[in-house]
């Protein structure tokens, strides 16, 4: 359940990335109506950067994500054992 969303994040930052370089390097910031869709890109990419994060760290500290993240003392007890 985790991936559509981060399929979905990757492509809206894709996007989000065109917008700005397309502001900074090319003629978007002449036009009124695509230099308001390049700031609104700038803040989603943040959003997007900060939403990212939160969801790869849940599924890595989440123990029953694919065997979930395994602390070092939880290894060494299992090679022991």
């Amino acid at each position: 359940m985790l991936f559509p969303f981060l399929i979905l994040f990757r492509v809206l930052f894709a996007a989000s990335m065109v917008f700005i370089i397309g502001y900074i390097f090319g003629g978007f910031s002449k036009r009124p109506a695509l230099a308001r869709i390049s700031k609104v890109a700038a803040i989603l990419v943040i959003i997007l950067f900060i939403g990212v994060n939160i969801l790869l760290m849940r599924a890595a500290f989440h123990r029953d994500w694919h065997g979930g993240w395994r602390g070092c003392e939880q290894v060494k007890t299992e090679k022991q054992g």
